[in-house]
């Protein structure tokens, strides 16, 4: 099943498996100051063709298919919309700040596999330098019905101070971490069924520890099931994660590593973190998606192998920085 990768250069890179194509990332969006601008993941698609993303729905216009937004990097708001206040509740503020493609490091398709490098410049809404990010997408496919995405990014601190990364949680609103690698899926999941590696439910798992979590989601017209499944990487920092999962309001995974905690990260210094993407037609069961999660763990492996094998060096994990807890 062969991968190959269409540029519209200056906007995004498209990955396609014979007539399907499986996902779109926009690395240059024209997306709103208010909303953070930054790059997302949209459409994506099962192998079997079923959409599995939502973007910029009216209830939360800065969700966007998948997209790594942090709504609490010391002042700055890169996630989106108001910003979490203590004691004021969500205030919109001059902060939204933005994540800005610099330049193409890597494209690449093969037989199995599609590379997506890049750096990135955060910078805040005034235009300050923030963070200095490489990112990286690794697209695989397992079999007729499985693929997997490797996400990869590593941010250094060039603010010239200390950064301090939390979530609406560290502000004081009670299990509301958000925060990091964040999936929306479509409206037709709304309702469909949380995994866990430990257990099966909705949204009384939000906040949970683990390694994995996965979404049963269900599609109209068709009726079928789709799984999308989160992997975090165990070298990343605070693993396992708190998740913020929801399932009645909208369908949503997110492994977020400032939960609860905060992460402070001095100016020079570097933080990494990996995750897989696992995209699955069907309705896999509970033992389905723990081999999915292993399929996961396996293309983060493979993936981490090769980029040293390229001569990539990059150390695992938070490089010259400190963690603490609020």
């Amino acid at each position: 099943m062969s991968l190959r990768t269409v540029h519209e250069l200056g906007r995004s890179v498209t990955v396609t498996c014979g007539n399907v194509e499986l996902l779109t990332y926009v690395y240059a969006p024209d997306t709103p100051v208010l909303e953070s601008p930054k790059p997302y993941i949209h459409p994506i698609r099962t192998l079997g063709g079923a959409l599995v993303s939502l973007y910029r729905p009216h209830d939360h216009v800065w969700h966007k298919g998948i997209a790594w937004s942090l709504p609490n990097v010391g002042e700055h708001n890169f996630w989106g919309g108001p910003t979490y206040v203590r004691s004021r509740s969500y205030v919109q503020l001059d902060n939204n700040g933005s994540a800005t493609h610099r330049k193409m490091t890597r494209l690449t398709s093969a037989e199995d596999r599609a590379e997506i490098g890049h750096t990135l410049d955060w910078t805040s809404q005034a235009g300050a330098p923030v963070i200095a990010e490489s990112r990286s997408l690794t697209t695989t496919v397992l079999n007729p019905a499985t693929w997997t995405l490797v996400f990869d990014t590593a941010m250094t601190n060039v603010s010239g101070a200390a950064l301090v990364f939390g979530s609406p949680t560290t502000k004081g609103r009670e299990n509301a971490g958000y925060g990091g690698l964040f999936w929306r899926g479509p409206r037709s999941f709304t309702g469909g069924v949380l995994q866990s590696p430990e257990t099966t439910g909705g949204d009384e798992l939000r906040g949970t520890h683990a390694e994995w979590f996965a979404f049963l989601g269900r599609h109209d017209e068709t009726g079928q099931y789709s799984t999308i499944l989160m992997v975090d990487d165990t070298a990343n920092p605070r693993h396992p994660p708190q998740w913020f999962v929801r399932s009645e309001e909208f369908a949503c995974l997110c492994p977020a590593p400032f939960f609860s905690q905060e992460v402070e990260l001095p100016d020079g210094g570097t933080l990494r973190f990996r995750y897989a993407v696992v995209v699955a037609d069907g309705d896999r069961g509970e033992q389905g998606s723990k081999l999915l999660a292993e399929h996961g763990r396996a293309a983060l492996a493979e993936t981490l192998a090769a980029q040293q094998a390229a001569g990539v060096r990059i150390s695992l994990g938070m490089m010259k920085g400190k963690a603490g807890a609020e």
